[in-house]
Formats: structure tokens, sequence, C-alpha cells
């Protein structure tokens, strides 16, 4: 059965090699994004990806999104969560609230949002798979990124909760946890972090490299692929769970 897929931030990054696995697959494939240029490109790259420009924390925006997918698609099978922003780098006293609130607001509301405006959907068909994207930020913690890290923990909780509580439709909740992901958003986090500790961004790139057992960055298409996997027949009796895709990390950078 062909899946109907809908996934939040899915302009460019994460998102868009998410939405170009589920399309590679058979999949129809909804996104959201901030970005215009980015979902601009992305529709004229991908011909047949539904677009749509909204911010995933606003609520009223958010709701006009599904009910336009509710009037195109007979089901809503998949749901990736995926929008978020680093949020600041600095340390604890020198974050301030309205920067803290915005990294909440972006990562931890937007993936309340699209699960919970996609629990009665799904609860009518009694069937769906819902994904939120975490980070080993939300398992480890990470220094200097105290906003960062404390919605990746949020996430986490959420996803355990509403396993439990949307288990018995039948629908699956699970989160995926990206280690270091090579591309021009690490790029930015390294050398916001290098400037802020005074070291350099190729010692700091390679002590992210050297937190993880394989000594490596992740790629954008393998978390992707840890999507689709989690969204097949194969993972039917996965949820509950913070699958990491990071090479296996075995410390925080510091």
């Amino acid at each position: 059965m062909m899946q109907h897929v809908f996934i939040t931030a899915g302009g460019s990054g994460l998102g868009l090699a998410m939405a170009k696995a589920f399309m590679a697959g058979g999949a129809t494939v909804a996104v959201t994004d901030t970005d215009t240029a980015a979902l601009t490109s992305a529709s004229a790259a991908h011909p047949g990806l539904l677009t749509y420009e909204a911010d995933a924390s606003c609520e009223d925006t958010m709701r006009k999104v599904y009910t336009d997918l509710r009037s195109r698609w007979e089901r809503l099978d998949v749901v990736m969560a995926n929008a978020g922003i680093a949020g600041p780098t600095a340390a604890v006293e020198d974050v301030r609230l309205e920067e803290w609130r915005r990294c909440l607001a972006v990562n931890l509301d937007g993936a309340f949002l699209a699960a919970s405006l996609a629990a009665p959907w799904m609860k009518s068909q009694n069937n769906g798979v819902i994904t939120l994207t975490s980070s080993t930020a939300g398992l480890f913690g990470y220094p200097y990124r105290s906003p960062y890290a404390t919605a990746k923990w949020g996430i986490i909780g959420l996803t355990k909760t509403l396993a439990m509580e949307l288990g018995p439709y039948n629908i699956r909740v699970n989160a995926i946890c990206p280690g270091s992901v090579e591309g021009d958003r690490m790029d930015r986090v390294i050398a916001n972090e290098a400037k802020a500790r005074g070291i350099s961004p190729g010692d700091l790139r390679q002590g992210y490299a050297d937190c993880a057992s394989l000594r490596r960055f992740v790629t954008a298409e393998d978390v992707a692929n840890m999507a689709v996997f989690l969204a097949s027949p194969g993972a039917r009796n996965v949820s509950g769970m913070a699958m990491t895709v990071d090479g296996h990390t075995e410390k925080v950078t510091l």
C-alpha cells in the first residue's frame, strides 16, 4: 500500500533527505518549511512533492496544513516531526530567556503539535506511525547548548508517553537520535561553538568525530534510512524507542 507521509521542516537537510527516501519507495509526501526558497527548490527537483510554507510551532498554521491534507488524502500513514533549530551556543548564564523559549518552541512545541494534530486522524483509521527527531543531545546532554539539549530530552519523554497513549490504537511512536550529521547546519554549529569556546573549528570537528566509536560523522541519508525503516512493516513491533544513528556515541565533546 502506498504510504502518505507528512514531514515538518522538509525543505532541506534531514527533512528533505527523509522526503526523498520515502518518495523513492513510492510514497506520497508533503512537507512544511519556513524557507520559501528551499521549498521552491525542493518542489522543482521532486515533482509530486506537496509543500507548505509553515512554522511548525504555530498552532493555527499547522491546523490549516492538516485541514488541507485531510481534503487531499484519505489516510495519513506517517508523520515525521522533524522541525528544529540549533538555538544559542553560550554558557547558561549568557542564554537569554527569549532564545531559550524560541528553541523549545520550534523543537518541542513543534513535535507536540505535529503529533497531537495527527493523533485523531490516525486513531480513526486505527493505524499510523509518528516519528520525532531528537538527538544524541537528548541522551547525553550538550555543554553550551542548554536549550537545545533540554528540548531534545523533552522529545524523548514525549515519545515514550505517546507510545503508551497511542499504542492501543495501533499507532507506533519512536524518536530518532542523530549524532553529528554532515552538512551546512553542522558546519554552522561547529563555527559558533568553536568561537564560544575559543578553539579552532578543525579541532572541534575532530573532537566530534572522536566521540563516536566509528570515528566519523553520519549523513542525512543515514538518518532518512532509519526513518523509512521505522515506518515499515519490518518495524511493526518497534515503538517507544529512541533509535540512535550516530556511530555509537561514547562521550560528549568537551
